[in-house]
């Protein structure tokens, strides 16, 4: 994994370019900084300041290379880079409440934004007036909408919100794209149209992911859960409580396995396989070696005053050193990912390598072993 630090603000939100050597980010204010890779450092080269709230979500959309922002003060710019300048252009999102998260579609034809005025916004281009427009989703949310993620086929949409529901919304517009064939989740889906809705989710639903078929979704709650709604056997919900403390983002970086992070300041490996079958694999982070013996005698005592323990204990065990606010794929997509990220509230971004070793047989004494190399690197030794 690789750390690096852009400062002491906190980073609310990230999002990378097409081929990974741009991020943008946000440092908890009004702003939105782009950093370039230049060898192993990163270095500022745009700043938006278009908004006057905090930003509160940013995506960064591959092809057409068109960066969403949105804020507090409930707007949500569209952002072109002409001759080395980003251009905003506003758009026409009718919200009277801050905007809280926004993605772009897979066809990046599209992108939704949530917001605390208990709706959806579906904004689209309209060529003939060169504007954005928006079209509202409002049926049965009941408060702020916290997170939002893409179905693969540009249509469904699935929305957390504090209401403590989870819901999967049709966004078909039929002026900008074609009529979408069954999927496992519903066939008939106009206009926000509602086919899925988990009543009860057990807190907030912070963070919601679809898995790379589109046939799962799993969200993370408040109440320090993960779920996985499964299309495929009926849209059965299968739960897993743990003891850790609540997660803030979630991420399907294969068919199988799910990351998910947040309050506990590290990265979380799940595997789903089927109804009830929802389990924790690992912890995903290396621990930090103390160095006790090394440690003054001046600060084995002032510990002692201050802490009432022999022990330095003002360092967390983690690289992140506070919540983890979000996951972001770095390399590949959902089906096979290598690499993703995450920011958190100390003001750092790690980039985290995941590896599927294929397993390899020995042959000995006419006995066949098979060795299957653990997924990930991080082992405690």
């Amino acid at each position: 994994m690789s750390l690096y630090s852009f400062g002491l603000d906190p980073l609310s939100c990230h999002a990378w370019n097409k081929d990974r050597t741009q991020i943008a980010v946000s440092p908890n204010n009004n702003a939105v900084n782009i950093y370039e890779k230049n060898g192993k450092d990163w270095v500022k080269i745009h700043e938006l300041t278009e908004h006057t709230g905090r930003i509160t979500g940013i995506d960064w959309a591959p092809q057409s290379n068109r960066i969403v922002t949105c804020a507090s003060d409930r707007n949500a710019y569209v952002w072109t880079l002409k001759d080395g300048v980003w251009k905003p252009t506003l758009v026409l999102v009718r919200i009277n409440r801050a905007a809280t998260c926004v993605k772009w579609s897979p066809l990046e034809n599209k992108f939704a934004l949530g917001s605390g005025a208990r709706l959806i916004s579906i904004c689209y281009f309209e060529q003939e007036n060169d504007w954005w427009l928006s079209k509202h989703i409002k049926k049965s949310i009941c408060s702020t909408v916290l997170s939002l993620d893409w179905h693969p086929n540009n249509i469904l949409l699935a929305a957390g919100s504090a209401d403590l529901h989870c819901r999967i919304f049709s966004t078909y517009i039929k002026d900008i794209e074609e009529k979408p064939g069954p999927t496992a989740w519903g066939a008939k889906m106009p206009f926000g149209e509602m086919m899925l809705e988990h009543k009860d989710c057990g807190g907030w639903v912070h963070s919601v992911s679809f898995s790379p078929s589109g046939d799962q979704l799993a969200w993370v709650a408040h109440n320090s859960s993960i779920s996985v709604a499964d299309a495929t056997q009926g849209k059965e919900v299968t739960q897993l409580t743990s003891d850790s403390l609540p997660l803030l983002s979630v991420l399907y970086i294969s068919p199988t396995e799910i990351v998910a992070a947040g309050h506990d300041c590290c990265p979380y490996q799940y595997t789903y396989k089927g109804p009830h079958s929802l389990e924790f694999v690992k912890k995903l982070d290396i621990p930090k070696q103390t160095s006790k013996g090394n440690m003054s005698a001046m600060q084995h005592f002032r510990n002692l005053d201050k802490k009432a323990t022999e022990e330095d204990t003002s360092d967390l065990d983690t690289l992140h050193q506070n919540s983890i606010t979000q996951l972001r794929i770095v390399s590949l997509d959902k089906a096979k990912v290598v690499q993703y990220s995450s920011v958190s509230l100390d003001g750092a971004m790690v980039i985290w390598d995941f590896k599927v070793l294929s397993s390899v047989k020995i042959q000995k004494d006419e006995v066949d072993v098979v060795i299957i190399f653990e997924q990930i690197f991080f082992e405690l030794l």
